[in-house]
């Protein structure tokens, strides 16, 4: 596995890892806003060979925080440490560049989703913390919780 970036998203691998995760991300608006917003944003992808299998994209909000906007590896690839890996890059380039602060937002405890109690599992075991759950930021049937990771920036 070769890992890219950060680099401007591709569109054309975004549309294809999260069409490939209808459990995650079943929601056609949603994964246009991704496929949009991807040229825009700080990305790793993860190769295998050459296909693209995986990808984490970076928003920078403000000079000390930032959020993963969007994530996801392909289902045959997953439990590989491909996500590790990828948030291990991103985490090292933030911290490089003095942020502070990497928080996610996912679906929270009270929708309860299997596939989305793996996601919370995978960025609480990565030192990612529960700050707040948003009833309605998204809409009343899929609740937003809030984590949150001081990062370790170089003194």
């Amino acid at each position: 596995m070769n890992i890219v970036g950060p680099a401007p998203g591709d569109p054309a691998v975004v549309d294809t890892v999260l069409r490939a995760l209808p459990a995650w991300f079943g929601i056609e608006q949603s994964i246009l806003d991704y496929v949009a917003a991807a040229p825009g944003l700080s990305t790793w992808t993860a190769f295998e060979d050459e296909e693209a299998i995986a990808f984490l994209a970076i928003k920078e909000h403000f000079a000390q925080s930032a959020e993963l906007h969007v994530m996801g590896v392909l289902p045959v690839h997953q439990g590989r440490g491909i996500g590790s890996a990828l948030l291990r890059a991103a985490e090292s380039w933030l911290c490089e560049r003095g942020v502070c602060y990497l928080h996610v937002k996912t679906l929270a405890p009270a929708a309860g989703s299997e596939p989305y109690a793996r996601t919370r599992a995978f960025y609480e075991v990565r030192g990612f913390a529960p700050l707040e759950v948003f009833d309605s930021l998204w809409d009343v049937s899929n609740p937003c919780l809030l984590y949150v990771k001081a990062l370790e920036t170089p003194v």
